[in-house]
């Protein structure tokens, strides 16, 4: 079976051409890949790029997909049983559309319907949807639905994503391993409605919320230069809280395998990375302004940019005159009775801190008696999206809370508090907002809240508002908020009053500033707020995010890029074309032929892991280096970052082995020769200055180390905090880099280290020592082998590259520059890890020792 693109579908469903308007850009629309996504456990080699069979003149197309498409279903009333299907112009994947602009990009929604339609109905309804609104609906049995969402994502994800563990079942649920394995499985369902209308080559593909995901890793495991982009509109829980999660790495590894991460607030952000530093050892960097992170040769980009409103729409509704109608009765009931209207609008459920509010608003009458009577709180409780025993218990303690407060406080004519529980049209929600004096959002923990933006646009208001208001179109309008500091838009809303929800009085005496400020004050504050939300709009934050998508993935089509690992594990790793694997094959073939052979060989993390405690070599490679010293046409160096001491000891046995320490500061040829320096003898009298600033980083980093070398300093944090110790490492740098500038040294930071060394010493002077002194012998050497795994080791193969021209190397030499696992580097080749570069050195000695006993 052969996957279909959109435009064949649609074409298939209507019978007719596709039409898609204006025609921007030659996008091939036809794929040569199979539509049905293997297991996710398939062997990672299957992962394939497809390849267009023909092109067409077309808009760009993004897939946006999300847990519910933008879109309302009924049955009709006709008595035919039939679907009727509208635009859902609540729904931000609907206004984000229009930020992209119909003429520029085509778009395309795959997700759920919010009623259950029938299997025999489905693809009817499919058929509907694709034709008129170019949605792909994702049908999901009842039992599945309930729990992926009602289960893992409600129960699970949610809470701890709000910073609620489950430290009882009472407290969110505890981990289920049925459930997750339901949301993996309805993430594989979206995945393969999208493969029915996706063109890899060219469709951007946008995923939203906690609901999808691991869906990324379904994408990248099939098309793996798929150009996706990831926005969580939740909040992301700090590093103490997210390790909690059993599937913790497997939801990192997913999101990763985005090109795009997107986040409300750096805060968010933050903890994100700090999760992928803690948990997979991954670090990030900041170019130009852009945040990313190196994962196996992929930068995969941070975005931080909150979501807005869709001012059209609301300016719209403010135009109504529905709206206009509910404004006078909202005016004749509060502002015509002399009472302030002080507003909430919330879910119902146990973040948003409903109760909280009604505690704040009762000490404000206790504490300030003159505004009993005076003041309303209208607290608009939207229905809970969550099902449970949580929400149930919320409705609960908010309607006991009201009745009591409105019985101590109330009089006849008048309660404090009106408590509207029933869903309101957004045009009512709009007239309150426009009357309210003070808009108040104290949610303990919320990923974004919109409501303080749609108070501020609606607070500015029209013309025919203003003349309901008694107000004169020219008088400077004005609103005040009251905002949880735990909310993601309290960062954009620098005018409002932030407050710690859990203070009852802090948020009481909020109250009582916002409604006791002066006028030029709150109109000051209201400028400010209107000028960001207006600019800010959900069309500025969906038009930068495709664009940060774009710039991401510009080097997809020169990059390499193949998958490995399995599962929920699987990755892509993307490489420069000509960076390849060395073939064991070809290297042993090559050591054959040839005659005269230089092999360089890093130690740490070559030789020997990094994670090993034992770092002395083994008998096993101590063997493996003398078999290939003893084949007498190899010159075999080992380049060390260690002192000469502890090399000279370890490696003792090994006779004709020649040794480089301190980064090839010190170079001996044999055993028994003496040691050298590559370059003039250093003064090393700046470490009088620099141990003293590296012993007080060591005292205050518990974990930390210094090495105190011959001719350098280096300062290792390996076994401190991860996060902590990157920090103290960026500072000690900057120290040392301030008190030894005038000094002959240079201070770099390396793999969870800090070294200050002569200037001039690299890696690199071994390898031109090496080759100098076989010029020096007239020595044509034909066989270059040089292994290394970090930045050090680039130095080597630099030099090595440089060379190829020198007479010291034949014109027909064999060069391998490899260095350890699938990264960056200027080597041309790759081995996994110790293991395989172990197993190739074996090979090598055993070549040598068959030509020694011949």
């Amino acid at each position: 079976m052969v996957s279909r693109s959109y435009s064949n579908l649609l074409e298939l469903a209507s019978g007719d051409s596709p039409s898609f308007g204006r025609m921007n850009r030659r996008i091939p629309r036809i794929m040569t890949v199979a539509g049905i996504m293997s297991d996710i456990d398939d062997d990672p080699s299957e992962s394939v790029c497809s390849d267009p069979s023909s092109s067409s003149m077309q808009k760009d197309r993004i897939i946006i997909v999300a847990n519910q498409l933008p879109i309302k279903a009924q049955r009709k009333s006709d008595g035919s049983k039939s679907w009727s299907f509208s635009w859902d112009d609540n729904s931000l994947l609907l206004q984000l559309k229009d930020g992209l602009g119909d003429d520029e990009i085509e778009v395309i929604y795959v997700g759920c319907l919010k009623e259950e339609v029938h299997l025999s109905e489905q693809d009817e309804v499919s058929q509907i949807l694709l034709e008129s609104f170019k949605c792909v609906p994702t049908f999901l049995p009842a039992d599945l639905f309930t729990r992926y969402y009602h289960g893992f994502c409600k129960q699970q994800l949610w809470p701890l994503f709000h910073y609620m563990l489950p430290l009882s079942p009472d407290l969110g649920g505890r981990f289920n391993r049925s459930l997750w394995q339901a949301y993996v499985s309805v993430n594989k369902i979206f995945a393969d409605r999208i493969m029915e209308v996706i063109n890899p080559e060219d469709d951007f593909v946008w995923v939203h919320d906690y609901h999808l995901m691991v869906l990324p890793t379904f994408l990248r495991k099939r098309f793996n230069k798929v150009k996706l982009g990831f926005f969580l509109h939740s909040p992301f829980p700090s590093s103490e809280i997210y390790k909690t999660l059993p599937i913790r790495e497997e939801l990192l590894r997913a999101l990763l395998n985005s090109d795009l991460i997107g986040f409300h607030t750096f805060d968010y952000a933050r903890h994100f990375l700090s999760c992928c530093s803690r948990m997979l050892g991954l670090s990030y960097e900041s170019k130009r302004g852009y945040m990313g992170i190196e994962y196996c040769g992929r930068t995969v980009s941070i975005k931080i940019l909150p979501v807005g409103i869709h001012m059209g729409q609301l300016q719209s509704v403010l135009r109504r005159s529905d709206t206009e109608a509910k404004v006078k009765e909202l005016i004749k009931q509060f502002c015509d009775q002399d009472r302030i209207m002080l507003l909430g609008v919330d879910d119902m459920d146990i973040f948003k801190g409903i109760s909280l509010k009604l505690l704040a608003m009762e000490q404000l009458l206790v504490q300030h008696p003159e505004w009993q009577g005076k003041i309303v709180l209208v607290q608009i409780a939207n229905p809970a999206r969550g099902k449970g025993k949580d929400v149930k218990e919320v409705q609960a303690e908010t309607h006991a809370a009201v009745k009591r407060i409105n019985e101590i406080f109330g009089k006849p004519g008048y309660d404090p508090i009106v408590l509207i529980d029933e869903p309101l049209k957004f045009y009512e929600k709009v007239a309150y907002y426009v009357v309210a004096e003070c808009c108040l959002v104290t949610a303990v923990r919320d990923g974004m809240n919109l409501i303080p933006y749609e108070y501020i646009i609606s607070r500015q208001g029209n013309d025919q508002l203003n003349k309901l208001l008694g107000q004169e179109p020219s008088t400077p309008k004005k609103s005040m908020l009251v905002i949880s500091e735990f909310i993601g838009c309290s960062p954009s809303l620098s005018g409002a009053i932030r407050v710690n929800p859990w203070n009852i009085d802090a948020v009481a005496d909020a109250m009582d500033l916002a409604l006791e400020m002066a006028e030029p004050e709150k109109q000051l504050r209201h400028e400010k707020h209107y000028r960001y939300v207006s600019t800010h709009d959900v069309g500025y934050w969906s038009r930068s995010f495709l664009q940060d998508l774009e710039r991401t993935c510009l080097d997809h089509s020169r990059r390499r890029c193949w998958g490995i690992g399995f599962g929920l594990s699987f990755r892509v790793v993307a490489l420069d074309p000509n960076f390849k694997k060395l073939s064991m094959e070809r290297i042993v073939s090559a050591y054959k032929r040839t005659t005269t052979r230089a092999i360089l060989l890093d130690y740490d993390g070559t030789l020997m892991p990094q994670a090993s405690i034992d770092k002395s070599p083994s008998s096993k490679s101590i063997g493996i280096i003398n078999s290939l010293c003893r084949d007498k046409k190899n010159m075999v160096f080992l380049v060390s970052a260690r002192s000469r001491k502890t090399v000279a000891e370890w490696f003792s046995q090994c006779e004709k082995l020649g040794l480089a320490a301190e980064h090839g500061y010190f170079l001996r040829l044999m055993r028994d020769a003496e040691w050298e320096t590559c370059v003039p003898v250093a003064d090393t009298t700046w470490k009088q200055i620099a141990q003293p600033v590296m012993q007080l980083y060591t005292e205050t980093t518990d974990g930390s180390t210094i090495e105190d070398k011959e001719t350098a300093l280096v300062w290792c944090y390996e076994d401190a905090d991860p996060d902590f110790g990157s920090c103290q490492a960026k500072e000690l740098l900057d120290h040392l880099e301030s008190v030894l500038a005038n000094e002959p040294v240079t201070v770099k930071s390396g793999q969870n280290i800090v070294e200050v060394k002569p200037q001039g010493v690299s890696k690199g002077l071994v390898a031109k020592r090496l080759l100098s002194i076989m010029q020096e012998n007239e020595i044509a050497v034909d066989f270059v082998l040089c292994i290394g795994d970090d930045r050090s080791d680039d130095d080597m193969f630099e030099v090595i590259a440089t060379s190829m021209t020198a007479p010291t190397i034949t014109q027909n030499a064999e060069v391998f520059a490899c260095t350890v696992g699938q990264k960056p580097s200027k080597a041309k080749y790759y081995l996994d890890d110790t293991a395989e570069i172990v197993r190739l050195m074996q090979g090598l000695a055993s070549v040598s020792e068959q030509t020694l006993t011949e």
